[in-house]
């Protein structure tokens, strides 16, 4: 605001909001010293001084007679804007000279006073906004770091409670078995092998120093050994968890056996703290087994044992890129877990592969090789599984027929003893097999279609292999002992990839267990009716014959694969081509005439 005339006697002109207040000063209403005095505000001017005027009518009132020596006169206005009030010329030279003088800045005495206050009361607003800001940032700083540690710590605790006493796969033994999980550890198990001992040992800490790999076949016992293991001491200390060929359903599994969300249920979020989620399921199990390692430093402290964590069925990882770098992740965890005593990782495998992964980087693994149970502790098995639930005890005779049908395979063992007619069970688990093998491996002869060569080159080289063990059988000085009973015929596994002409197969039987490998690379019959349907399939009448034919379709058709023929359609029907050679006379010096004579197997057919 300025004003429009030269006077001292301005005192104040403000503006609030959107109305305007201006004030003016000046002495009793002298004729000669009223002067037609204008101020602009806003574009909204001053009349000149009336008495009668209704806005100077309340400054002099008509009744007072000796007016006051100093009195105001107020002009409100509403703020319309920049084109609010009307366009009324003023004075510029006046107000030219304002500016000079400085008289309508307010920097007299009165108006530096008020712009010093004005000054102030803007400083403290925005230091006030500046401290609430701050503080604001620091209580969320100081609220979301208090989470993070939060975070951080319940983590910690809820993986040791994972490793307290009691553990989810003994409730689920328990159940199955239909006892508590208290009685499963004081339970009489009608079969002791001699490897549980050292499973004992190994499962309860006082093995150290090496992390172990369990391989044999399917139903051998190895996962009710761990589990009688883990009863023995209530699962204090032992994390299990079953593998998966899906890395994510690996990665839920290990945070489920361990009670590690990762990162999952953080709510950092909220404090726009970015969360680790944001990753593969390898990069999570990665993070995973770095928490175990701090749980397992802290429990070293205070029991001083290490941690125990099996993974069972190792051998459902696909053997890929996923699959092997996931095996190779725990394996290099074992290793140091190993070698600081902080923790003892348990693989437990079916098949011959994960052995052979592991062996290319081990250094403190131990393998312990799980077998079928001998001809004695088998039938000893029977009698006293039978005498417990039945309350008979079979003759010798009879466990002995049983034994020689199935051998020592716990889970043969196991269904046969709970059936009435034992010899029955045995029959039937015998038909099943050859069933399993025959679709799986049979040979379609030589009038296969060439559309199933490939599977047929799978089924005609596990019929070679089979038939490479019946011959070794045969070659045998013995295949029963009395003490011990079966002794398979094996075959090293260079030698079996030999006769089958192919490396790349046996791994695929032994999955289907068709075939199996042990630790010693030796390849047999899967179990006991395994080789009695290779006997049988090889016995039968026509067997070599119908093999050789299927080889030899076989090979006529990746003959035909390998041969290219060419048919010049202009020759069929006693077509002609004529060859002619010119010299640079253009003088034809040789002729030469191509046709089709038909060959001696035409000549035969034609007559």
């Amino acid at each position: 605001m300025k004003p429009c005339y030269k006077s001292p006697l301005l005192s104040r002109v403000s503006l609030r909001g959107t109305r305007t207040t201006a004030t003016v000063a000046f002495p009793p209403p002298t004729p000669d010293l009223l002067t037609c005095s204008v101020l602009r505000a806003h574009n909204t001017f001053l009349p000149p001084f009336s008495a009668s005027h209704p806005i100077y009518s309340r400054a002099y009132p008509a009744r007072t007679l000796d007016p006051p020596q100093r009195c105001y006169a107020t002009l409100q206005t509403t703020n319309a804007g920049p084109q609010g009030g009307p366009n009324l010329p003023f004075n510029e030279e006046d107000s030219e000279d304002n500016e000079r003088t400085g008289e309508g800045k307010g920097k007299g005495k009165g108006g530096g006073k008020g712009q010093r206050e004005g000054w102030r009361g803007t400083a403290f607003k925005m230091g006030e906004s500046a401290l609430t800001t701050a503080a604001s940032i620091a209580i969320l700083g100081a609220v979301g770091y208090s989470y993070t540690i939060y975070y951080k710590w319940n983590v910690l605790r809820k993986m040791e409670n994972a490793f307290t006493p009691g553990d989810p796969v003994l409730d689920l033994a328990a159940r199955g078995k239909d006892r508590d999980k208290i009685n499963l550890q004081d339970e009489d198990h009608w079969v002791i092998r001699d490897e549980q001992e050292k499973i004992d040992a190994i499962v309860n800490g006082t093995r150290t120093g090496a992390y172990h790999l369990l391989i044999g076949e399917k139903g051998t016992g190895k996962s009710s050994m761990l589990i009688d293991a883990m009863a023995k001491i209530d699962g204090e200390g032992v994390a299990m968890l079953e593998a998966h060929a899906d890395p994510e359903i690996f990665r839920v599994r290990l945070g489920k056996a361990l009670d590690f969300e990762y990162h999952e249920d953080n709510i950092g979020a909220l404090f726009s703290i970015r969360g680790p989620r944001d990753a593969s399921a390898l990069l999570d199990i990665e993070r995973a087994f770095n928490k175990l390692e701090k749980v397992a430093l802290r429990r070293r402290q205070m029991v001083g044992r290490p941690l125990v964590l099996i993974i069972n069925s190792a051998h459902l990882l696909r053997d890929d890129d996923d699959g092997r770098d996931l095996l190779e992740l725990i394996q290099q965890r074992a290793e140091q877990w190993a070698a600081s005593n902080l923790a003892t990782v348990i693989i437990n495998s079916d098949d011959y592969w994960v052995y052979e992964r592991l062996k290319q980087l081990a250094t403190r693994m131990e393998v312990t090789a799980m077998m079928d149970l001998s001809k004695q502790k088998a039938m000893q098995a029977l009698r006293n599984y039978r005498l417990r639930y039945y309350g008979e005890d079979p003759s010798p005779a009879i466990l002995e027929q049983v034994y020689n049908k199935v051998g020592g395979r716990l889970s043969y063992l196991n269904r046969v003893a709970r059936k009435r007619d034992m010899l029955q069970v045995c029959d039937e688990i015998n038909r099943n097999e050859k069933t399993w093998f025959l679709n799986q491996c049979w040979i379609l002869g030589e009038e296969m279609d060439d559309d199933v060569m490939d599977q047929q080159k799978y089924a005609s080289a596990a019929m070679v292999l089979a038939k490479a063990l019946v011959d070794r059988e045969r070659e045998m000085a013995s295949t029963y002992d009395p003490e011990h009973g079966h002794i398979l015929p094996q075959i090293p596994l260079h030698e079996a990839r030999q006769v089958m002409t192919r490396a790349d197969f046996i791994q695929s039987y032994d999955h289907i267990n068709i075939f199996t490998i042990d630790s010693n690379a030796m390849v047999r019959a899967d179990s006991v009716p395994m080789q009695n349907a290779f006997r049988e399939v090889c016995r039968e009448r026509g067997f070599e014959e119908h093999l050789d034919a299927t080889l030899d379709r076989i090979s006529a058709i990746e003959s035909l694969g390998r041969t290219r023929e060419i048919t010049i359609k202009d020759l069929w029907n006693k077509g002609k081509y004529h060859f002619s050679t010119s010299n640079a006379k253009a003088g034809i010096e040789r002729k030469v005439t191509m046709e089709v004579e038909a060959g001696k197997e035409d000549n035969e057919d034609d007559k």
